[in-house]
């Protein structure tokens, strides 16, 4: 029988078990998508997220109990109003976001740390920027997609009032142009309350943290300036009145869409800003503090290293 040849000898310094191994790999020739693909799909990713889409049934239980808080009561004042034949809705489209400021906070609160912060907390948040993004393309598709979601969950209860007007035959104009108000109206306050959000579940990893101290934001500061404006209304110092809605997200809202959509005030004795000038500082601070926010953001991203 002949003899089976041996292994070759190894090389000079290496040891007899060194292989090399072929494993294919090969230069990417596919398309370049580029930043604005990657914002994009940062941004459906985010706002999907928002409500719970692409996660675990869990995660959409919430949010889906929030929408239907936001649309219940305005499938129930269309039933009322199509039924008793009423000659208007029963509340203004300008005034439905402000009477559930609850819910729409509960939203925020719930919401805006799940965005940032579980980033920040599994410190997912440089697997972005190993991709063609920038700090700004982050912050602008999180923004985005944050207000993008706020403004469905406000604008829906919306349209179902306007679908109702239009079926209990009110008047088309009427109704076409308050619904436009409250769509103008409900825009900034996504905007706004997105952006207060965004910044404070920014600051810390931990969501539960992050949900807390949005709530108390929100709620201390409308307790408080609520409840001066009613001291301030015991006093009939209603100029007063007008000037304490710049403290608080939703009375900044209120102020807002008071002088310039000829909204009803829900300050106390209806008293929105006192005048021109007072409505000209609502619509620049509420400006502002988006803007602000945007900012904040921006900086506290170049903070942690990411830019």
């Amino acid at each position: 029988m002949a003899a089976v040849p041996g292994p070759p000898p190894a090389a000079p310094g290496a040891s007899p078990t060194d292989v090399i191994h072929n494993i294919g790999y090969r230069e990417y020739e596919g398309p370049r998508l580029g930043r604005a693909y990657a914002r994009k799909s940062l941004f459906s990713q985010s706002l999907r997220g928002a409500y719970g889409l692409g996660r675990s049934a869990k995660s959409k239980v919430l949010p889906m109990i929030l929408l239907g808080a936001m649309c219940a009561p305005a499938l129930i004042m269309v039933a009322v109003t199509v039924f008793t034949h009423m000659t208007h809705l029963p509340v203004a489209y300008t005034r439905y976001a402000v009477i559930l400021q609850a819910v729409i906070t509960l939203f925020v609160a719930s919401q805006a740390p799940q965005s940032v912060s579980r980033d920040l907390r599994f410190k997912t948040t440089p697997l972005y920027f190993s991709r063609p993004i920038e700090r700004i393309d982050y912050v602008a598709a999180k923004f985005a997609a944050l207000a993008t979601a706020l403004f469905l969950l406000t604008a829906l209860p919306l349209l179902i009032l306007y679908v109702g007007a239009l079926l209990a035959k009110l008047d088309f104009g009427d109704q076409t142009a308050g619904f436009a108000k409250g769509l103008v109206s409900v825009v900034l306050l996504s905007l706004l309350f997105a952006g207060i959000g965004l910044v404070i579940a920014a600051v810390t990893p931990r969501r539960g943290f992050g949900v807390a101290a949005i709530i108390a934001v929100f709620v201390i500061s409308y307790g408080a300036v609520s409840s001066v404006q009613g001291v301030a209304a015991s006093q009939e110092n209603y100029d007063v009145i007008g000037w304490l809605g710049l403290f608080s997200p939703i009375t900044l809202i209120d102020g807002f869409q008071t002088w310039f959509l000829g909204a009803q005030s829900a300050f106390p004795e209806a008293s929105g800003p006192p005048n021109a000038g007072a409505g000209l500082v609502y619509l620049l601070i509420l400006l502002g503090v988006v803007a602000a926010c945007f900012g904040l953001l921006m900086r506290r991203y170049r903070k942690v290293g990411l830019s």
